[in-house]
This record gives C-alpha cells, structure tokens and sequence, in this order.
C-alpha cells in the first residue's frame, strides 16, 4: 500500500484508500471494502460513492488536507466521503453541515464512532447559524446541488476559511443552468470566484464518474 502525494491517501492497483480509524477497526460505512495490511486497515474509497475521490483519481493532489486538519463540509449528506475524510484528519475535526433530519441521523450515528465529526444539521445558506459551533477551519468543502452553490461557497469561504486556507467546490452543472454547457457552467462558476478574490488553483472535470459535475479548487 503506498501513500500518494496527497497525505492520507493510499493507491494500490489504481484503486484508492483511507487508513481507518483505529476505534473503527473491523467498522465500514458505506459497505465498502476492507483490506488488512502491515501498517494497519484501510478502507476502499469507492469514486461512483465521492466526488472527491473521483477528482482524486482524475489527478487532484497536493490538498492541505492533513491528520490535524479542521474542515468545514457543506452538503455532508449521509457521510460516505465526511468518513473518509475523518480518517485523513484523524486528529483534526470535520463540521459537517447538513439540512436533511433524515441524513442528520445517520451523521449522527457515524459520529458516534468517529469523534472527528461534529454534525449540524443547518442550512448552508445561512452561514452565521452555525457560527457558535464552527471556528475558523484549514479547509472547507462543498457538494451541494443548488442553483445559488457558487454564492453559498462565497459566503461560507468568506466566515469561516483562514487565510492560506483552500476549499473544493463541486459543481453540478445542471443546477446552474439545464440547457448550458457543462463546461460553460463551471467557467461561470470559476469567473464568480475570481470576482470575489478567490484564486481558483485546479478545475478538474469528474464526469467519468459523476455526469456534468467538476471540482474546483481555491486558496485564500
């Protein structure tokens, strides 16, 4: 097993890993598979289940995402890709914000078992409602498939991410306009970052495994 150049993250036959948590041992989330190897277990990142290992697998590297990291996850849904990312900041925390009570439940019981994850349930649009349970973070991340998702980036950006930090917006080029391009749809996207000062560092293109959705990358 052998780590790739983003930390955290391990490549064995052009599949990629997760380290799991040590409290979580013989534990998946999302019924993906578990290898054991001489450095410990590991968790199979399934690309058709997360975006961002989709983009990891299409060539995003070099993330400042590391083992005390604080990220704040916007859409954190059921928590497949909120687990994975807890065992790349296994000493850090991971905000994970979510609207559905439904998908808060089941955030609830992951969090049970991984202590790094602290779930909201509260509407991304409204930054400031979470404002008494989020600090300022390292890295802030965003799958949300909204026609407004580029203003909800923005907002979040702006209140919670340090400066030097870096954020990945998924774009779902649908939401912003059906009958649009997808690649002029992420342009659109990445124009109104720029706009509001974010220097957008990669743009990659994850349709291979999620139709007309790519991610972007900025830095503060």
């Amino acid at each position: 097993m052998k780590e790739r150049d983003m930390r955290g993250v391990f490549i064995e036959k052009n599949r990629i890993f997760t380290k799991n948590l040590q409290s979580c041992k013989g534990m998946d989330v999302y019924g993906e598979r578990l290898i054991k190897h001489k450095n410990g277990e590991f968790r199979s990142w399934n690309p058709y289940r997360s975006k961002l290992a989709a983009a990891i697998l299409n060539g995003l590297s070099n993330i400042n995402l590391s083992y005390n990291s604080h990220i704040l996850y916007l859409g954190a849904a059921t928590g497949t890709t909120v687990s994975h990312i807890s065992d790349i900041a296994k000493e850090g925390a991971v905000y994970a914000v979510e609207n559905s009570p439904f998908a808060v439940k089941d955030l609830l019981q992951l969090s049970k078992k991984r202590e790094n994850i602290i779930p909201i349930m509260s509407d991304a649009n409204h930054p400031d409602r979470y404002s008494t349970i989020v600090p300022t973070v390292d890295f802030l991340y965003q799958d949300i498939s909204q026609r407004n998702q580029s203003e909800i980036f923005i907002n979040n950006v702006n209140r919670y991410l340090k400066k030097n930090g870096q954020g990945i917006i998924m774009v779902k080029a649908r939401n912003i306009d059906v009958s649009m391009k997808p690649k002029k749809a992420y342009e659109l996207v990445a124009d109104e970052l720029k706009k509001h000062k974010l220097k957008i560092v990669d743009r990659i293109d994850i349709s291979h495994y999620e139709k007309d959705h790519a991610a972007i990358v900025i830095s503060v």
